[in-house]
């Protein structure tokens, strides 16, 4: 995760404020919500009250504007005004291109000049043209998607009912409604959704290139009391959180709405750049808008980038260039000899002029210059600039570049692409799903000491080769899914292993996957694909994810449909590196299902468990195998065991 320079995490928690330490529900003193200069402050549905002077800055001598940026965004470099001087600038940078620039100037000064002055401006002035249609092309293309993104339409409630605006006029304060498979307009606090317990479901592609859904969860207040469009036209919070930031791990803020605080987290945020995902409506608040949101603030301002060839060219031309000094001062020195041995004593060489030889040596220096220009190569940038061009063209008409499932073809939005790949060196990556196409597959298991997965017959014995298992049995099976081994189906059948059926029990239990109903078949969308091919495969094997609510989790089970009361949902995290979930069973039984990493899973398993050898066995040989590994594990716990726990824990949600 980037992170900025500018702030430090003790910065970023006292520019929150010490608000977000106050416990939620706790009495709390009428606070007159007028603006101070500390922190970050934004007003729901009260535009004027963000063009307050005290919210404005500085910008040049007297001239202030608001803090709070429009939400419209800027990735282009040009615009009407500044494309010449710009683009001259950029180019002049170039050597040859400087070096021509003096040459012209030279060819101005008549004692010195050896050659008209258009013989070195027409080509100067082709070269620069070229590149400078090049650049244009660029940055029109930028314009155009700029354009695109900040004319998408969005709903914001004005004037107490949802209207269509385009992004670009939305503001700091403003609600807006979002629907599913919507882009997130801005970095918005999430409010209320349609989900139970204001979930929110979210693709991240865009900021951490994962196509994986991670969910976000509103407040318990604003989900009870933020549902209707009359209630939120009411609604009036002061949100107090920290600067803009490029930090996309962290957010802190508290949110002052009748008279209680309440702590915000990034858990609250939806930022822009990400899309609304299994999700069918959401209602959020804007907090930071266009060029204050932590997407902009990561990729910040556009930059004028020298690629590896442009340096190249650089050091080349002024090697040539000091060549060129050399031959012009040995030229120069040899004029000076002969004018004053022979030039100065030959009557018919006389020009007129009472020059010495010396000074005649030092403007003849100047005029080999002149002569000698064709020694740089000004008409490389021109060759090399139909190269990129050539190159970006072929990267577009690349077949093998082609998506064909989402009809995505490759297209280089720069012409410089070509030489910016070339130049990557190293490729640090966290995992090898961000380089491959992250698709999990169910592979093998092993439970309670006896593997499965290879292919054998349902009498279990082994084979060289073996055909796929036939789940036509099971009308919610999955038909994509390929098992070779029909003994483990066999024996989830007979029902007479119970640890077997657990298993699969555990898998279609403990997970935060979302269910939908398409034309009578279960789409699962689920937070990763590890947790979507653990889902599946359960649901191959007769255990089957049916949908879950607020509190309730309902499956079936070898064709008996069966409901268990979730009492609390530890989700996996990097620290944690597991996923717990306890349910109520219908006859009252309380039961721990957990899957993790082996590493924490071995160091919480009660002494006399049992299979622990052999389960080490089987995960070291998974592992061989390149294979994935994840261990599962259950424990039954006492009514007085759970009340004891979750009276001094927060109940997760």
């Amino acid at each position: 995760m980037p992170y900025s320079d500018d702030e430090t995490d003790d910065e970023l928690e006292v520019s929150s404020g010490e608000e977000a330490e106050a416990p939620p529900g706790a009495e709390q003193p009428p606070v007159e919500p007028r603006p101070s200069e500390a922190g970050w402050k934004v007003k729901a549905n009260d535009r004027p009250y963000h063009h307050l002077p005290e919210f404005k800055k500085k910008v040049f001598l007297c001239i202030k504007k608001s803090r709070y940026s429009g939400n419209a965004i800027k990735t282009y470099k040009y615009n009407v005004l500044t494309f010449l001087p710009l683009n001259l600038y950029e180019q002049f940078k170039r050597a040859a291109n400087l070096y021509f620039l003096a040459l012209l100037i030279l060819q101005i000064i008549p004692d010195i000049s050896t050659l008209p002055w258009y013989t070195t401006l027409i080509p100067l002035v082709v070269v620069l043209s070229i590149t400078a249609i090049k650049d244009l092309v660029d940055d029109l293309a930028r314009h155009r998607m700029d354009k695109e993104i900040n004319n998408r339409k969005c709903e914001v409630l004005l004037n107490g009912r949802f209207q269509e605006s385009k992004w670009m006029d939305i503001q700091v304060g403003d609600v807006v409604r979002l629907k599913k498979n919507d882009f997130i307009p801005a970095d918005i606090l999430l409010l209320s959704s349609s989900n139970p317990n204001s979930l929110c479901y979210v693709e991240t592609a865009e900021l951490d290139g994962e196509t994986n859904l991670k969910f976000k969860m509103g407040l318990k207040v604003t989900d009870e009391k933020l549902q209707e469009q009359h209630q939120l036209a009411e609604f009036d919070a002061l949100i107090e959180c920290e600067e803009p930031n490029n930090r996309l791990d962290k957010f802190l803020g508290t949110m002052l709405w009748q008279n209680e605080r309440y702590p915000l987290d990034l858990d609250n945020m939806l930022l822009r750049g990400c899309k609304i995902r299994n999700t069918e409506e959401c209602h959020g608040l804007v907090i930071f808008a266009g060029a204050d949101t932590k997407i902009m603030r990561n990729g910040g301002k556009t930059r004028f980038k020298r690629t590896k060839i442009d340096e190249l060219m650089n050091y080349m031309v002024y090697t040539i260039f000091v060549l060129l000094l050399l031959v012009s001062a040995g030229l120069a020195i040899g004029t000076t000899f002969w004018y004053q041995d022979i030039g100065s004593k030959s009557w018919y060489l006389f020009d007129g002029k009472n020059q010495d030889a010396s000074y005649r040596g030092f403007l003849s220096f100047w005029g080999y210059i002149i002569v000698l220009n064709t020694m740089v190569p000004i008409s490389l940038y021109v060759s090399v600039e139909v190269i990129r061009l050539g190159q970006s063209k072929f990267i577009n008409w690349d077949l093998q570049m082609y998506f064909a499932e989402k009809d995505t073809p490759a297209k280089a939005r720069t012409t410089t692409l070509n030489e910016q790949l070339g130049q990557i060196e190293y490729i640090f990556s966290d995992k090898t799903g961000t380089l491959t196409q992250n698709i999990m597959q169910f592979k093998k298991c092993t439970i309670a000491g006896h593997s499965y997965g290879d292919p054998t017959t349902a009498e279990g014995m082994s084979l060289d080769r073996g055909r796929p298992v036939d789940w036509s049995w099971n009308t919610f099976a999955d038909k994509k899914f390929q098992f070779m081994d029909h003994s483990l189906v066999a024996l989830i059948r007979s029902g007479k292993d119970k640890d077997v059926t657990e298993f699969f029990k555990l898998l279609s239990l403990c997970h935060t996957v979302m269910v939908e109903h398409k034309d009578g078949d279960l789409v699962y969308q689920a937070a990763s694909p590890d947790e979507g091919a653990l889902v599946t495969a359960a649901r191959n094997f007769g255990f089957v994810f049916l949908s879950r609510t607020q509190d309730t989790v309902t499956i079936k089970e070898m064709g008996q449909e069966a409901t268990y009361e979730m009492l609390a949902l530890l989700d996996f995290n990097s620290d944690r590196k597991r996923m717990s979930i306890i349910l109520k069973f219908p006859n009252g039984r309380i039961r721990l299902y957990c899957k993790g990493a082996d590493t924490v899973i071995y160091e919480r398993l009660a002494p006399n468990s049992k299979h622990k050898e052999s389960t080490q066995e089987a995960l070291d040989r998974f592992a061989n195998e390149t294979l994935r590994t994840l261990c599962l594990c259950y424990k039954d716990i006492s009514t007085e065991e759970y009340e004891a726990w979750s009276g001094n824990t927060k109940k997760p949600r």
